[in-house]
């Protein structure tokens, strides 16, 4: 078994002065202070990047040795799985770990997005979609999303509340968050009318229903069960799943979210729990409609009965099941590359009690989902603490 044993997050938003050096190298001396470690004591460094031309450096994974001398000689890697990427590199670590490679292992998701022109950063995250058919879709990937919601709701009807109803929540839960690039309770109108503040970004998603484009990195220690007693915390992987799905929304029925609901099955069944076990949930909710499909595809509700989970507050911090009370990506900040860490340092947040006022009263369960691209690549954790 593999256990969170330390962490560090940056802000997210619009940082000025960061680079994606400057970022990593702080998260990860800060996560080393945490865990109570030195850079020597490091078997391993992994870094989750998605790049594709958002910074002008790339080969992230040489960061690492200006971060601290003694990691001159660590093996170093980088990993990129679009969106994901923060949970595909979290999941080398590990298998690092259970290979017997090392016993500690340092993970750094990072993203410098808001250097580049708002115009090409749509082109650059459009690499996530199937490049030769999706390419084209007006609106970037807020276009891709809007397809979806457009063939949800021909199914299902009209949620646009519905989705107001999560931009809203997730905004008030980011209001608790030190971390989050807008701290801000925008309010159940505001996110529910179409106005110059809110415009249409791809019909029917408004700018309240797209996650933000922001700077920042978290980082995670990684430890074997033996090494992670002997330390201060110890949280444990209960499960973690893969699922993949076809890359071109051509081929799937893109009003649902197969490959994430295999995934949440699996580790739900790994784990011997049942989705109503878990304490609090961090989502993907790079768009609005994405958290309402991912109500269903964890199997809180049935295909299309998604928008109950919010509409009756199922989904609220102080409701049955706590989802995104940190902000998710919404309000948050997703940039790319650190949004999968970040999520899982936030659920170990929880489980420790050191989540301050983004706190869900006894927390002992939390599940993550993060997903690559337009739920292809898809991510479940189920974290438990054991110390």
């Amino acid at each position: 078994m593999v256990c969170i044993v330390g962490w560090a997050h940056s802000p997210f938003g619009k940082l000025p002065e960061e680079n994606a050096e400057s970022l990593l190298r702080d998260v990860a001396i800060q996560s080393l202070s945490h865990s109570g470690i030195a850079a020597g004591d490091v078997d391993g460094c992994f870094v989750g990047v998605m790049n594709n031309g958002l910074s002008a450096q790339d080969f992230h994974a040489g960061l690492f040795s200006l971060a601290d001398d003694s990691f001159r000689h660590t093996p170093a890697v980088r990993v990129e799985n679009a969106c994901a990427t923060g949970s595909a590199a979290i999941h080398a670590a590990r298998d690092f770990i259970l290979s017997g490679r090392g016993r500690i292992a340092l993970v750094v998701g990072v993203e410098k997005m808001t250097a580049t022109p708002v115009g090409e950063i749509g082109k650059i995250l459009l690499g996530a979609s199937y490049h030769s058919q999706e390419a084209d879709v007006a609106g970037g990937f807020a276009g891709v999303f809007a397809k979806i919601t457009e063939a949800y709701f021909q199914r299902h009807g009209d949620k646009s509340e519905t989705l107001a109803r999560i931009a809203a929540k997730n905004h008030h839960n980011a209001m608790s968050n030190p971390y989050a690039h807008i701290r801000k309770d925008l309010g159940f109108e505001f996110c529910n009318t179409v106005s110059e503040k809110n415009p249409y970004v791809a019909q029917p998603l408004r700018r309240t229903d797209c996650s933000l484009i922001s700077d920042g990195a978290a980082a995670i220690v990684l430890a074997d069960t033996e090494t992670a007693l002997t330390m201060k915390r110890a949280i444990a992987f209960r499960a973690t799943v893969q699922v993949n799905e076809f890359l071109p929304l051509s081929k799937r029925d893109i009003a649902r979210f197969d490959g994430a609901a295999l995934a949440w099955k699996s580790a739900l069944e790994t784990a011997k729990l049942s989705i109503h076990d878990l304490d609090l949930v961090e989502t993907h909710d790079c768009f609005t409609i994405a958290e309402l499909l991912e109500y269903e595809a964890m199997g809180l509700a049935e295909e299309g009965q998604g928008s109950r989970i919010i509409d009756e507050g199922i989904s609220q911090k102080d409701g049955a099941l706590p989802i995104n009370p940190s902000g998710g990506l919404k309000a948050k900040g997703h940039p790319i590359g650190a949004t999968g860490v970040s999520m899982h340092v936030l659920a170990a947040m929880q489980l420790m009690d050191e989540a301050d006022e983004m706190q869900i009263p006894d927390a002992e369960l939390a599940g993550i989902f993060n997903m690559g691209g337009a739920a292809v690549a898809n991510y479940v954790s189920i974290l438990e603490r054991i110390k």
